[in-house]
């Protein structure tokens, strides 16, 4: 069994999205991200990032407990425990860790900041047109990339793997980034395929209920999530 610790969020649609399409049983352990837990004492042990997905796999290498942290590890972790979506032959793994890489270095932190400054940056004060602008041309371009290699195969790496999981829930919400996702016709179609999976849309609804896209959040779930410090979250850890 895995233990998931999660959010409804892309970084965590990815995993939860990876364990359906493995079949892989897990228990859903929610985060509840605006309250602080991230900083609580017993998650900051399997997670020191303070952030989620993190699992717990109570049946890991050799038998042993082991807890992983940061959604591509997770990924990689999972494809070489089951053997899918990430195979080892080096040519083939070459490729997706290219695309893999390119997601958690490119595709979601930039999302992140669109969606940040479309969802959240309103209740700060201050002119944030430029900080949105800048980031949505980014996130534009990037879609171009994938667009480009888009056109001469199905998936970004050749076969459905671990870097197409690791993309698609950040490409989910294109409409609140208002992109025209049909200007990507290539990304637009790997997009529906995808979307179109039975394991893909079952982890695209694990915690649903809890999704909020900034609404109503409160001053101090504001402060607790965007207003992060080394020094805030010593503090936090010792509440």
């Amino acid at each position: 069994m895995i233990d998931l610790y999660y959010a409804p969020t892309p970084n965590g649609w990815k995993i939860s999205i990876m364990l359906e399409e493995c079949e892989l049983p897990y228990k859903l352990i929610p985060v509840n991200l605006g309250k602080g837990e991230q900083f609580k004492p017993d998650f900051l042990k399997i997670s020191p990032n303070n952030r989620i997905p993190v699992i717990v796999d109570n049946e890991g290498p050799g038998g042993a407990e082991v807890s992983v942290f940061e959604s591509g590890a997770i990924l990689m972790y999972l494809g070489e425990k089951t053997g899918k979506f990430f195979p080892q032959l080096p040519l083939e793994r070459i490729k997706i860790l290219e695309w893999l890489f390119w997601q958690v270095g490119g595709l979601g932190p930039m999302a992140g900041q669109v969606s940040h400054f479309v969802n959240y940056a309103s209740n700060f004060p201050g002119d944030h047109s430029y900080s949105e602008k800048r980031y949505k041309n980014e996130y534009d371009r990037l879609l171009g990339v994938m667009n480009y290699v888009l056109d001469k195969r199905d998936f970004l790496a050749g076969d459905y793997s671990i870097a197409d999981m690791a993309c698609f829930p950040w490409v989910t919400a294109y409409k609140r980034y208002e992109v025209d996702l049909d200007k990507f016709s290539n990304v637009r179609r790997w997009f529906d395929i995808i979307k179109s999976r039975p394991a893909v849309r079952k982890g695209i609804d694990v915690g649903k209920e809890k999704r909020n896209f900034g609404k109503g959040m409160t001053t101090e779930s504001l402060e607790i999530m965007f207003n992060q410090t080394a020094k805030k979250i010593i503090e936090k850890t010792k509440k």
